[in-house]
């Protein structure tokens, strides 16, 4: 396989933030037992997905260029993703669900490049390139889904989390680092399932970011199409859990109409879902999400808005009516009759307009936090971005006046005014003065001796959302995750089971190899006796062979396996379906 990466146009216009998230996918690093996982799980989904899945998958698989032999090769896979208007790119595990989220609004598939263990082979709560991969890239040749995915990023990078959120992301992915990891104590994995049941078990109230990634969950990871009583495969999740795909099938999971309530139904990543969400078509997700979207303070702004940047403690943005855009930590908000009348941040705070920056007005000019009143002027109807030339001569709002404006919540602003900036339709963005000071009754909000004043100007708050209105205005790139992935570890036994299946591989591609098909399998069953996927992959090439005397023996062992490893019978089972099909088997 090809390594060189191909460049994607999509991927070169990635802000830097993002970009921080990006690893190599060193396709050598991918052991033969790898390959035997990938081949494994992507016969059985395509010989049972065909049967279940939305349509999209099997014409996806074709698009997206995934073979079922070979893991992909991202690099691979972004010249033909880029046919379809989309990208992947390589990470290391979970990133923070609006970083991934963001990528999706710039069309590029986030995938974890490392693959699941053999023992963990159904099902992993570790994001791989099983689930990634097979998963999500074949679903978005589909151009609505695709669409819904893009425009699910872009309103969903913008949902105000809370501070437990992500407390909940470092657990989750803890955990699922720990429970893919080789040799990992019992007692490790018990206290990190504990401490993701006690945050998932005490979120409080559940944030905008909580209830759009339930919907995320509900739909692109573990979705349902068509009907209740007879639905289809969409969601990535299932698409890539060879025992989930069966048992979502089951009586045993509840299906329900999928509409906007599924946001409030949390979900429980360490165990298979009691129930799954069905919606009738793909344009129906496309209208949960807007009507989802609209209860956002993204488009709804206001008091509450301002009150869920507050309690995030992390970066965001108001926008005001007349489109000036403030971003920073939130630190208060003074309210009066249900309105906020004046807004404060703490530390580095940018201005912006229409997601740039205003000349000027960045994190240097405005290093200590940012405050100013919102709203109207008290006993005017006219509210100051209202107003023309002639009313703000009327009113003193004029370069070089002394002047006091008295806001309704009792916020007073008196100094002599510099200059304002305005927006190209002419409108007052900010008024500047000196000599200042702001005050809320008895309280000094501004003093003259800070400097220059900059007094935003808006009438009301429309819109509150997650980070920066210029993502240029702020240093991003700041991802320290707190756990990193554990690679496998080398053995002298393990490198040897691994040189047998490189064997194994090499005879099925046609290639010269160091022993027979009868030699590996007396290598496998003295050294490696506990090992079933080897063994199924000599039960095929045996019955290609027509070796019918190896075909026995090799059944023979496997039937003793099944006795002894139980957990794993019904993946001998699987394995053996595909080879024989759909024959009873027998053995001696």
């Amino acid at each position: 396989m090809e390594t060189n990466f191909e460049s994607n146009p999509l991927i070169d216009r990635l802000p830097k933030h993002l970009k921080q998230f990006i690893i190599p996918q060193d396709y050598t690093d991918y052991t033969p037992i790898n390959q035997a996982v990938w081949r494994y799980v992507m016969r059985k989904n395509v010989n049972y997905l065909s049967k279940v899945a939305h349509n999209s998958y099997l014409e996806g698989l074709e698009k997206t260029g995934l073979e079922i032999d070979n893991i992909p090769n991202m690099y691979g896979m972004n010249r033909i993703l880029k046919e379809i208007g989309w990208a992947a790119v390589a990470v290391d595990g979970f990133i923070p669900p609006s970083a991934f989220m963001e990528f999706q609004a710039f069309n590029v598939l986030v995938i974890a490049c490392d693959i699941r263990q053999l023992e963990h082979i159904e099902y992993t709560p570790a994001p791989d390139i099983i689930h990634e991969g097979a998963g999500h890239a074949p679903i978005i040749a589909n151009p609505e889904y695709a669409e819904y995915l893009r425009r699910f990023g872009e309103i969903g990078c913008k949902a105000i989390s809370s501070s437990r959120d992500y407390e909940l992301y470092e657990a989750v992915r803890l955990l699922s680092i720990v429970k893919e990891a080789e040799g990992t104590s019992d007692e490790e994995i018990k206290a990190a399932e504990d401490q993701v049941e006690f945050l998932q078990n005490n979120m409080g109230e559940l944030s905008e970011m909580s209830k759009i990634r339930n919907l995320h969950w509900w739909t692109v990871e573990y979705g349902l199409i068509g009907t209740v009583e007879n639905p289809k495969i969409y969601g990535a999740g299932l698409l890539s859990s060879i025992g989930e795909s069966a048992w979502c099938m089951t009586d045993e999971v509840k299906k329900i109409p999928y509409d906007i309530s599924a946001a409030d139904q949390s979900f429980d990543i360490t165990k298979p879902q009691p129930q799954l969400y069905v919606t009738p078509d793909f344009a129906q997700l496309s209208s949960v999400l807007e009507e989802f979207a609209n209860k956002m303070a993204l488009r709804t702004g206001g008091l509450t808005g301002i009150q869920k940047l507050i309690t995030s403690k992390a970066m965001g943005t108001v926008e005001l009516s007349t489109g000036l855009q403030i971003s920073g930590v939130f630190s208060n908000v003074i309210e009066n009759e249900g309105k906020p009348v004046y807004i404060q941040t703490t530390g580095k705070t940018a201005l912006s307009y229409r997601e740039k920056e205003l000349v000027g007005h960045g994190t240097e000019a405005h290093p200590d936090g940012f405050g100013s009143p919102i709203g109207m002027l008290k006993g005017i109807n006219l509210a100051i971005e209202d107003m023309g030339p002639r009313d703000l001569r009327a009113y003193d709002i004029y370069e070089g006046e002394q002047i006091t404006l008295e806001f309704e919540g009792n916020i007073k602003v008196s100094g002599e005014i510099i200059t304002g900036t305005r927006n190209l339709q002419g409108e007052i963005l900010l008024i500047k003065f000196k000599n200042c000071t702001v005050t809320h009754g008895e309280t000094v909000l501004f003093a003259p001796e800070w400097g220059v004043y900059d007094m935003a100007v808006g009438k009301k708050i429309t819109s509150a959302f997650s980070g920066p209105a210029d993502v240029t205005s702020f240093d991003m790139i700041t991802h320290v995750p707190t756990s990193h992935t554990i690679k496998q570890k080398k053995s002298s036994k393990r490198e040897e089971l691994e040189n047998l299946y490189l064997n194994i591989r090499k005879l099925r591609e046609g290639k010269p190899a160091e022993i027979t098909l009868k030699e590996a399998f007396g290598a496998v069953t003295a050294s490696h006796e506990k090992d079933w996927l080897l063994s199924v992959e000599i039960a095929e090439l045996a019955k290609k062979e027509n070796h019918l005397d190896l075909i026995d023996k090799v059944l023979n062992h496997l039937e003793k396996l099944k006795k002894i490893r139980p957990e794993i019978a019904h993946l001998i089972e699987g394995g053996l379906e595909l080879i024989f099909e759909q024959e009873k088997h027998t053995t001696k």
